[in-house]
């Protein structure tokens, strides 16, 4: 994402002084997906990540995959590898006849750091069923199970699991797959624009039927907010704190969310700093009229807008992430 691209999204504030400031592309899309506002360039195809997991979820449920929404919350999860998720993953694929060895993610530490801290406590590696897309990973040998489907190369791009996974993303998005890569997991990641992206989020929760893969990928992830991500984890906090809310980040800056009308965000922060996240996420949900009316959940969102304790000094804090004015009109009048 080349500089001309983008627009000033978050100033990092220290002592009343801008010290730096972080640029990206952001749309705000109508329920009917039309575009509301932007700045940057979203039209720009990139890679979304993990933003493209409710997508590959609706891929996979119309492409065989039957599971309970407790497990379809974590096939859409960036789980923190704590022993809850780390249990149900290996519980859904012996469910399919599977082993963690039929993983084709990487072996990692839990996110999670006391969890991370006591599996080292314990002398435990690297596991592949603790890295953060492996129910993903599962939920992708289920489907290839149910379906007939080989499971040995169920991350090739030609495989039916993954030419299925792609026409459900070229229908949520509207658009061409722009481009196929590898993402961290292993498995494949279609480039689209944030664009396609907000289109998808808003369709996703506006699904009327509660069969339909894509109503059931966003009540299963709203429902079950800890699955999507765990403790202390951003969206599960978000989800807990906005009703209604189906949020879902990826690596490198990209956050998409849908309100339950289908009115839909999706942004990239083009450095990936995750800290200029959560300023945007909390400016667009008070701009969209969405911010908690409970005290307790507006203080949480308030904090992302802050980006609290992200800036000190001497120990203290002493200053905030917040969105640019140009970042702010633009909400202002989306």
């Amino acid at each position: 994402m080349s500089r001309e691209h983008t627009a000033p999204l978050v100033e990092v504030v220290r002592s009343g002084f801008v010290e730096s400031v972080h640029h990206g592309s952001l749309v705000v899309t109508r329920p009917d997906g039309s575009v509301r506002t932007t700045l940057g360039d979203p039209d720009l195809p990139g890679y979304p990540r993990s933003a493209n997991k409710p997508l590959q979820a609706v891929g996979m449920l119309r492409a065989g995959l039957e599971v309970d929404d407790e497990d379809l919350a974590l096939v859409c999860a960036s789980h923190n590898g704590e022993p809850g998720h780390v249990d149900r993953v290996l519980a859904m694929l012996a469910r399919a006849g599977l082993t963690e060895t039929d993983l084709h993610c990487p072996p990692d530490h839990p996110l999670h750091e006391p969890s991370r801290v006591e599996a080292i406590r314990h002398g435990a590696g690297p596991r592949r069923v603790a890295m953060n897309c492996s129910g993903k990973h599962a939920g992708m040998l289920t489907t290839c199970v149910n379906a007939g489907w080989a499971t040995g190369h169920y991350t090739d791009p030609k495989h039916e699991l993954q030419q299925a996974i792609a026409a459900a993303v070229v229908e949520l998005t509207g658009e061409p797959i722009a481009a196929t890569g590898v993402d961290g997991c292993g498995a494949p990641l279609f480039a689209f624009s944030l664009t396609g992206l907000a289109r998808a989020f808003g369709r996703i929760v506006t699904a009327r039927d509660s069969a339909d893969p894509a109503r059931r990928v966003a009540d299963a992830m709203r429902a079950r907010p800890w699955l999507v991500a765990g403790t202390g984890r951003d969206d599960t906090l978000l989800m807990l704190a906005v009703p209604g809310l189906l949020i879902k980040g990826g690596a490198e800056g990209v956050h998409a969310f849908a309100l339950p009308d289908g009115t839909a965000v999706a942004f990239k922060i083009a450095d990936g700093a995750a800290r200029a996240r959560g300023p945007v996420l909390a400016a667009a949900l008070r701009a969209l009229g969405a911010w908690p009316a409970n005290p307790a959940a507006a203080s949480v969102v308030d904090g992302f807008g802050r980006g609290a304790g992200l800036v000190r000094g001497g120990g203290r804090e002493v200053g905030e992430l917040r969105v640019t004015e140009e970042c702010a009109a633009a909400l202002a009048v989306s």
